[in-house]
């Protein structure tokens, strides 16, 4: 079996979840989300873009329905024993057999838990669990139940945890080797990536975001790709990846010349960056990390040119997102706790001027404060 975790931590997890089922007097639940499945079994695939689900019971007891792609994957990644197949078909719906599952476990007029806000669970799929479960019976909401176990890692996480930052770091070296006036973007991409391969890492759960020019400006991903000129700006925001937990990073770099401005935002981010990490420690309702943010760009004119987020948790996180529960932004009351992970990003862009700074890097939660997983300090790298 291909697992990255020993039986008793997949116990311990599963353990917590019963606590957590009892305390919200759930009788079970309907997993959909990736990350869920994976952390309380092991169970690694991308078949959850079809109907999939993982009934976890008041008895610790755990069914598998998917497709028969993922037979094999399940019994080789995952501890799950009972695995049920549903066949394709023009008229096939899964929610019906699974509805068949609940009644050999008892479930009628139970209450269940289900993970509405899941990539896994479409809201055609959605439809038609709701229509089939009608009468039978009370599904709850219960999106973020596993989602607050899994936001605080454990130790044998945090060792993933730190090789991903590591692997961040490496791609971050690779790309500053070739960044200069006619470096192709698509080099850039190749060389960062491989480094996280050879480093025994994963794809990233979203693609890396690069942009230089006019496009340095933006913060997604798109199609298309150009040479870097003898005076410019790129923007990067990448993840190193091991066994599916992400360390993010993110950096602009400018090619040839600095402007003035450029130099302002980027000084204005040390003192951002600097106020969200003094503010974040166990205890801190994990807003005020985004107020830290948003009062110093604020204070120094850049209101215009700042977001309005700051970050979020990161973990073991699957297609089409590595963003995390919960987000950096004003009024989140949700408390930062020992062993949590966040990626702060300092992101200021300015349309007027067509000057972009941002960074970022990934930071631990301890008992007094947060330590930085990366070795690369935040100075302004001019290639």
């Amino acid at each position: 079996m291909t697992q990255h975790f020993d039986k008793k931590e997949f116990v311990k997890r599963q353990d917590h979840l019963l606590k957590l089922m009892a305390e919200n007097e759930l009788d079970g639940m309907l997993l959909f989300r990736q990350e869920s499945m994976y952390y309380l079994s092991g169970y690694d695939t991308f078949g959850y873009v079809f109907f999939q689900c993982l009934y976890f019971g008041r008895e610790g007891k755990s069914i598998l329905l998917t497709r028969a792609p993922d037979l094999r994957q399940a019994q080789q990644t995952s501890n799950v024993q009972d695995i049920r197949i549903w066949v394709d078909g023009p008229e096939v719906n899964p929610a019906l057999q699974l509805k068949e599952i609940l009644k050999e476990c008892g479930c009628k007029g139970k209450r269940l838990g289900v993970e509405y806000d899941s990539y896994g669970l479409t809201a055609k799929n959605g439809k038609m669990l709701d229509e089939a479960l009608a009468g039978y019976c009370y599904l709850i909401d219960a999106s973020h139940l596993v989602n607050r176990l899994r936001v605080v890692k454990s130790q044998s996480e945090l060792v993933y945890v730190r090789k991903a930052a590591e692997l961040a770091d490496e791609a971050l070296d690779e790309a500053h080797k070739l960044v200069q006036d006619g470096c192709d973007e698509g080099e850039l991409l190749a060389a960062m990536q491989g480094a996280i391969f050879r480093g025994g890492g994963d794809y990233p759960a979203n693609e890396f975001i690069i942009g230089s020019g006019e496009n340095a400006l933006l913060c997604r991903y798109y199609s298309g790709r150009r040479k870097l000129s003898s005076q410019d700006q790129l923007t990067l925001e990448w993840a190193g990846v091991y066994r599916h937990y992400h360390a993010a990073m993110m950096r602009t770099i400018p090619i040839g010349r600095v402007t003035l401005q450029q130099q302002t935002m980027h000084d204005i981010c040390l003192q951002s960056m600097e106020a969200c990490e003094s503010v974040l420690r166990p205890g801190t309702a994990i807003g005020e990390i985004f107020d830290a943010y948003a009062q110093t760009c604020d204070k120094a004119g850049m209101k215009a040119h700042r977001l309005n987020a700051t970050g979020y948790s990161l973990g073991t996180t699957f297609s089409p997102n590595w963003m995390d529960w919960p987000m950096l932004y004003h009024g989140n009351q949700e408390l930062a706790e020992m062993n949590m992970v966040f990626f702060i990003h300092i992101i200021l862009m300015d349309s007027d001027s067509g000057n972009a700074m941002c960074f970022g890097h990934t930071v631990l939660v301890t008992d007094s404060g947060c330590e930085r997983l990366s070795r690369h300090p935040l100075d302004l790298v001019v290639r």
